[in-house]
């Protein structure tokens, strides 16, 4: 089952450019700088709504910028620009919720989630089935 939205996905040409702009904007600096090396990227990661109106469920930003041109950020920044890449929402169970979502005629373009940033298994939904929007689905890693 979806729980919440655990963070929206911005690729950017420049993330130290854009940490400035949404440390801005949010009035809070990143938490986090990951690189994702399978993924040809480097990530950082904003908190908003981190206060007690939802303790434990903030919703994250993440901006995500290629580390090389063959990347998935690369050619989506080549192709549509700067902006919204995904969505991403949190599972309590990760391989229950893709077969559910390849049950219901989802196409899951992972065949078994992958490690991701942030601590998360992750694993993404093809945005034609999604109205064009792709959909990222990530449970955390229990140690």
């Amino acid at each position: 089952m979806l729980t919440n939205v655990e963070h929206i996905g911005i690729a950017v040409r420049d993330l130290a450019v854009s940490n400035n702009l949404f440390a801005k904007l949010l009035n809070v600096q990143p938490y986090k700088t990951e690189t994702v090396a399978s993924e040809g990227v480097v990530t950082s990661f904003f908190t908003v709504n981190s206060g007690s109106e939802s303790p434990g469920k903030s919703t994250k930003i993440e901006l995500l910028e290629a580390t090389s041109p063959d990347s998935p950020i690369a050619k989506f920044l080549e192709k549509k620009g700067e902006g919204i890449h995904h969505i991403a929402f949190e599972v309590d169970d990760i391989l229950a919720e893709m077969e559910r979502l390849k049950g219901e005629g989802f196409t899951v373009l992972n065949e078994v989630p992958k490690r991701g940033a942030d601590n998360k298994l992750v694993c993404f939904l093809h945005p034609k089935g999604t109205n064009g929007v792709l959909i990222e689905l990530c449970q955390a890693i229990k140690a």
